[in-house]
């Protein structure tokens, strides 16, 4: 092998390495800086809400179902056949009080009247026959009786006569007016204003006295029976015995459909019993015009016995407290805070009121100060926080 040969076969292999590293050392020279990006801060991104005082007024919800505010069966007090039924007498029928339910036959009756009446007469008859004779035998023994001394017999002055005549004519007057009674009683009228629930009678029907043949409901107010917890008890005013219109009001929803209607109504009593389902107080609200016979052309819905309605029941004016939603809460005693610094604070609250979706704090919160919304892991006091609405 010559000399060139020998001497390019060393030189080949380091003028490769030198333009290799020549072009590795340019690219460097040239290569674009990346962009730089501003450090990202630490800490738990969390959403706040600013503390505001206002008054809330609020309401104390229930449900609960409609009954009757009164309710009787309808028990001929005499036997007969009715003649007649009041107009539209049947289920579902609305009748004003004093309105003609039904009538019996009277003729009996009337006949009972008149014989009592004519008893009566020869009772009477009797007794003024009675006074007089014993008129007669009172001179009559004065009379005779010239020093005045003796003491006459009572059968001599007719007084055993007397009282028996009297108490004639006391028997034949209470069986006279026990006859009218009992013809007053072949018209039966409606108590109060009603509604008939349901019947069992019909034209030309014997029913007998004391036997069930309609059942009658109140038709101008209604109740609604709901349950409350102890916890609410405070909220509302439940009258005690003997007084009225001091219940607290509310609103009572009828909801079908998508259609609401909704009355007005008010507390009128304790019912006196727990419910044993959830050991609650049971209250009774009295609702006007549940049928709504005082508006004009009303339609249906009804507020019917047995329906199933909503309660909300007008409680006080909470004045300057604060209204958190419910999740806000931290173990039903107390709240995260963001301080200026961004740093968590566990904070303990006084709380008024709970309620589904929020709830009412009295105490242990200032004007604006932060309250965390975000549900977090493994949160401390001092703890790093991010501002979510600072961020956007």
């Amino acid at each position: 092998m010559s000399t060139r040969d020998k001497f390019l076969k060393i030189a080949l292999p380091l003028l490769i390495i030198v333009a290799a590293i020549a072009i590795f050392a340019a690219l460097m020279l040239f290569k674009k800086q990346p962009p730089k990006h501003p450090a990202i801060a630490k800490g738990a991104l969390v959403e706040v809400l600013p503390v505001t005082r206002k008054d809330v007024a609020i309401s104390i919800l229930a449900s609960g179902t409609v009954e009757a505010h009164r309710e009787i069966s309808l028990d001929p007090q005499v036997s007969g056949k009715v003649v007649k039924l009041g107009k539209g007498f049947a289920s579902g029928a609305f009748f004003a009080k004093g309105d003609l339910l039904l009538q019996i036959e009277p003729t009996d009756y009337r006949l009972a009247v008149d014989q009592a009446e004519a008893a009566l007469a020869r009772a009477e008859v009797e007794l003024a026959t009675t006074e007089g004779q014993a008129a007669i035998a009172r001179e009559e023994w004065q009379r005779l009786d010239l020093q005045g001394d003796a003491k006459p017999s009572p059968l001599v002055l007719y007084e055993p006569q007397l009282k028996n005549a009297r108490a004639n004519v006391a028997s034949a007057r209470a069986s006279f007016d026990m006859a009218q009674l009992n013809l007053q009683r072949t018209t039966l009228l409606a108590p109060y204003d009603l509604r008939i629930r349901n019947e069992q009678v019909d034209l030309g029907q014997f029913v007998r006295s004391g036997n069930k043949i309609a059942t009658l409901t109140s038709s101008n107010k209604a109740e609604v029976i709901v349950s409350l917890p102890h916890d609410d008890l405070k909220w509302v005013t439940i009258p005690g015995p003997g007084v009225r219109d001091a219940g607290s009001e509310g609103q009572i929803t009828l909801r079908q459909g998508e259609t609401d209607r909704v009355w007005r109504g008010r507390i009128d009593r304790a019912l006196g019993e727990v419910d044993p389902r959830g050991r609650m107080v049971q209250v009774a609200v009295t609702v006007n015009d549940p049928y709504l016979l005082k508006q004009t052309a009303s339609q249906p819905p009804y507020l019917e016995v047995g329906m199933f309605v909503n309660v909300a029941l007008d409680g006080p004016l909470l004045e300057q407290v604060v209204v958190l939603p419910r999740r806000a809460l931290r173990d039903n005693r107390s709240v995260w805070l963001a301080t200026e610094n961004n740093l968590l604070e566990i904070r303990p609250v006084e709380i008024l009121r709970l309620e589904k979706e929020r709830a009412i704090i009295s105490g242990g919160l200032e004007h604006d100060d932060r309250v965390i919304l975000t549900t977090l892991t493994g949160v401390a006091d001092g703890m790093q926080l991010r501002i979510a609405d600072k961020e956007q």
